[in-house]
This record gives C-alpha cells, structure tokens and sequence, in this order.
C-alpha cells in the first residue's frame, strides 16, 4: 500500500455567511511544524476567531495573499463545506478534511467526486463504539447555544411569545421540548434546565433516556419518543429544540408541519439538525445575517454554523479534536492513516471520484465503495 506523507497544510479564510471559525489554532500550527510540516496560512483567516497573523507566523505558518494560495497546498484544512465558488480549487491531488453535511448539500458531493478529490468528513469519523469524536464538540457548543438562541427569540421585541425561560416566582416557566438525547440534546436539555425552564427531552434510546435520568434525577423529563407523545408535547411546547443524528445520511423529519400549526402564536424552533437536512419539517437552512422566519405563526430558527456564533471557543473545541487525525493524515498519508485507524476510514466521504461512506452513498443513490478498498 503505498502512502505518502503529506508535507503541506493549506488554512483558508472561511467565506460561509458569517463564519469566523477557523480550522487551526496557532498551537496547532505549532505541532505540524514541529513534524516538519508546512501550514500556509490565508491572511486574517483567523481573525474572527481572534488569532492575528502575527499569532500564527510566531507558531510558524507562512501567511500567504489569497484562498488560491491556502487551497494549493496538498492538504487543505477546513470548518464548513466548501462553496461553489470553491470548487475550482477541488483536485484530483488534494486532500481535504473539514465538515462536508453531503446529504445536506448533495452538490458538494457532486462537486468533489466531478473533481476526483479525496475529501474527509468530520461528522462521518466514528468510533467501535459509535462515537462520533469530531462531531461531538461542535454538537456540545451547538447544544449549549440552542436554549440561548431560543430564550432571545422567545422575547417580544425579537417576535416571539414574551416568555422568560425561567419564569418567575408563581409564574410557569417556558416549556422545552427537545428531540434526541445525543450530545446536541443532552446539553440543549441540561442549559435549558439551568436556566429554570420545564424540559421534556424525547429520544427512542432508553438506555441513553436512563442515563439522562440518573445524571439530573428528575430535573428533566424524559419521554420515549412516539407520535401521540410529540404530537401532545409539541402542541403545549414555548421552544422546540431539534436535535436529531443519522452520521453521514439526511435527519428524519420528526415534526410534521400539521404539528407546527398546532403550535402556540409566537413559539420557537430552533433545529441544529439543519446540517443534516433538519429534523422539522417547515425548517430551511438561515444564515446568522437572516437567523429567523415566520410560519404557522412560529419563528423557525435554522443557522447551519450555530457554533460560528462563538468562534474564539468553537475554534479551541473544534482544534482540540481534530488536530490527532489531521497530524496522522499528513505524517502517513491518507492510505496508512486510514489502514491504522478504522475510526478516521470511516471519516473517508469521497476518494478517486467513487463515494466510500455507506449513508453518504445511499442517499445520493450513487454506489458504495469500501474506504480502504478505494485507497488501497
């Protein structure tokens, strides 16, 4: 199997709306150039995030003018999947690691198998155990902000019902309904618990419920997701919460629009599964620019980059996870790194032009191919 190392690290700017993550921190630069790997740098790519150019040439990384520049590189490291006007810089001999959502953004993948590129997904690297390491921070920081973007939406003057999260002395507090108990919904549930409102967190999983259970004895309630007991719950609910995950493939709607319209006059939806196509029916993707819309009377809220709301720690959450994988793949090459580690194989979403990531393939209804039978 031959594997080469890969010398070169490219760090664009992120030009998603919005978007002031970046996908290295300086200390990061710091570990690749200390295994004698090059990282360019695209000038004021993290700035957003507060690190200057200063802060990453005193690591090490060259700052370089442009994007063309960053993308030139043999590996290119990223937040957000790229844009149309960056799939001219996809090619046969680049590799690249970033968030990618291909059931999300099906011409993305279009793009990437067009150009022959080998393109590693975030979400899709997953652990014996069903972990999902890289997407677990993001999910984590995504969950925590979902409650705080639901009680600002919630105020009047923001168009919502004028509902304090936690309510007041002999007053009902806000009622939030959470779908899922993975890492987006048990910290959406645990924030939401600390700010006094009524939780009720819905998930099919009834070890994970009994989990939840046994960490906030009773502060949150926990129910077995069905219809009847969404259908009811939505009905009465101040903020919805989506939080719902199928790595690699489209989010199952669990709220249909006819239960949108039976919800109150001035509620929120907040759906952090719009990465993945988004759990509510009536929900389409927002930008921080333009967060919010109305239907049925209800603000949907569908940010696909919630985590970019707080650049300056998801940039720190992000980098603390996939610095390792990013480190492997440039000192082995994409073939031993994916030979020595099934976790980061099944990150592998695209190689050679064939699709190797069995949820991803699915649903592009494009054939599956094995990852280390395509880069063997």
């Amino acid at each position: 199997m031959m594997s080469a190392m890969i010398t070169t690290v490219g760090v664009p700017k992120e030009i998603k709306t919005q978007e002031y993550r970046v996908a290295m921190t300086p200390d990061g630069v710091r570990e690749f150039e200390r295994k004698g790997i090059d990282v360019f740098v695209e000038t004021k790519a993290g700035e957003g995030a507060s690190f200057s150019d200063d802060d990453y040439r005193a690591a090490g990384a060259t700052i370089v003018p442009t994007a063309a520049d960053a993308w030139s590189q043999q590996m290119v490291v990223k937040v957000k999947e790229p844009k149309a006007e960056e799939f001219g810089y996809l090619r046969a001999d680049l590799t690249l690691f970033t968030y990618l959502h291909l059931a999300a953004y099906p011409e993305v993948a279009k793009a990437l198998i067009a150009s022959q590129c080998t393109a590693l997904a975030y979400e899709t690297v997953q652990t014996p155990g069903g972990a999902l390491p890289l997407l677990a921070p993001m999910s984590e920081v995504a969950g925590r902000l979902a409650p705080q973007m639901g009680a600002h939406y919630l105020e009047r003057h923001n168009g919502g019902r004028g509902v304090l999260m936690g309510g007041a002395p002999g007053v009902q507090p806000a009622k939030v309904v959470v779908l899922g108990a993975g890492n987006v919904g048990w910290n959406s549930a645990w924030i939401a618990a600390g700010m006094e409102a009524e939780v009720v967190l819905f998930d099919k999983n009834l070890d994970r419920l009994r989990w939840v259970d046994q960490i906030n004895k009773g502060r949150i309630v926990t129910l077995a997701s069905n219809r009847g007991a969404l259908e009811r719950n939505i009905a009465d609910a101040d903020l919805v919460i989506g939080a719902v995950l199928v790595a690699g493939g489209r989010a199952p709607v669990v709220v249909t629009e006819d239960m949108v319209r039976t919800m109150k006059p001035g509620a929120v939806i907040v759906d952090v599964a719009i990465d993945q196509g988004g759990c509510i029916e009536t929900i389409h993707e927002t930008t921080h620019a333009e967060p919010v819309y109305e239907l049925h009377g209800v603000l949907h809220y569908g940010v696909g980059n919630m985590p970019g709301a707080v650049p300056h720690t998801s940039t720190y959450a992000l980098t603390n996870a996939t610095l390792p994988y990013q480190l492997a793949l440039a000192s082995l090459g994409v073939s031993e790194a994916c030979s020595r580690d099934h976790s980061l194989a099944l990150g592998l979403n695209t190689y050679s032009g064939h699709v190797t990531n069995a949820p991803v393939a699915e649903f592009l209804s494009c054939e599956f191919v094995e990852p280390l039978a395509a880069v063997s």
